[in-house]
Parts: C-alpha cells; structure tokens; sequence
C-alpha cells in the first residue's frame, strides 16, 4: 500500500493564471510550515513539482527521514499556454467561447499552446504510477499544484473532471490518497494543518 500525501505549495499572491510561469512562493508563515512539517509522516519519499514554488515548499518540509527524490517536470501544474500571466477577464476577453468550454467542459479542451486537462492528468499519473511501482509500501510526500493534485482527487474518486475541479485545494494543504494494487481511496481532501 502506497500512501500519497499530496501537498500543495504555498501561496504566490498571483492574480492572474500561473501554470508553467515559474513564480516563487510565499513561505513566511513559519509556524503554519512547522505544523505541516510535523503532521506528515517522518519516513517518507518526498517529491515535488521542478518548478520554484513546490521545489522551495519541498525544501521546507525536509527532515532527516525523508528521503528527496529528484524534482519531476511531469508534475508542472496545468499548461494554460498564451493564458499564463493573463487575468481570467482578460483570458475571457481574448478566448470567450474557448475559455469558457475550457473552464466548464474540461477534459480535451486546451488553452492555446498549452495543454488540456486530460494531457495533464496522463503526464502526472505516469509519474504517479512510476513511483506506485517503485514504493509499494510506504509513504510519498508530493508537492504539487492545484491542477495536479485534482487530476488524483479525479483517480482517486473516480470522477468527471468538472466534478474533481469543484474541490478545494487550499495553499499548504494535504490531500491523502491511498494506493493499493491498484485500487484507490481518498483518506482527506484539502486537510489544512
């Protein structure tokens, strides 16, 4: 049984779409990064996203039992392409109809020069089932995006992909999924420590 401890990075105080963009993350709150750090198991793979914000969070939730894995591109939030940077009026303005179906009928939908929900949710789940493989047993502590983690709410339940992107992925909070031969449950959505 694999347990995967999803977390998502911390805040970036954007307010505009950030996909790809490599922005840094917020990690002043040390006493919430604390908890964080001490509410995740001790002997753990830890794992995160390549870019800054998760490599950073990651950095902070080190311990001596935690063993850091290589940083995985294939764990890049959403690709929303032309759109990052871009407020959501402006990606309404610029792409009405497309950005619209992209928001409301995800799946194979994607934002120009970028990547559609289900494009992101097989890249991650090559990396999730590659380390499902290589850590049968125990613990993975992965830090991700937003995006990311749903695609595994989405596995994980079984849902549509609008149904998976209607739950909270709070900054700094855990999701726990539980992998076991090839059955999945979710243990917590969203947990804020």
């Amino acid at each position: 049984m694999t347990v995967w401890h999803w977390v998502r990075h911390g805040p970036t105080h954007e307010k505009t779409l950030v996909g790809w963009r490599d922005v840094p993350a917020d990690l002043s709150e040390k006493e919430r990064l604390a908890r964080l750090h001490d509410y995740l198991p001790d002997a753990a793979q830890l794992i995160s996203s390549d870019l800054i914000r998760c490599t950073a969070t990651a950095d902070a939730l080190e311990g001596k039992e935690r063993i850091r894995l290589p940083h995985a591109r294939d764990l890049r939030e959403l690709h929303f392409g032309v759109w990052d940077g871009m407020h959501f009026r402006e990606v309404a303005a610029r792409d009405p109809e497309l950005s619209r179906a992209y928001w409301e009928t995800p799946g194979e939908i994607a934002a120009p020069g970028g990547e559609s929900w289900n494009q992101t949710a097989l890249r991650v789940q090559a990396v999730v089932d590659s380390m499902n493989a290589a850590y049968p047993t125990g613990h993975i502590i992965a830090v991700a995006h937003f995006g990311v983690i749903l695609t595994q709410v989405q596995q994980a339940l079984g849902l549509t992909p609008i149904k998976a992107m209607a739950h909270k992925i709070d900054n700094l909070s855990v999701t726990t999924l539980i992998h076991d031969t090839g059955i999945w449950q979710a243990e917590v959505i969203n947990h804020l420590v």
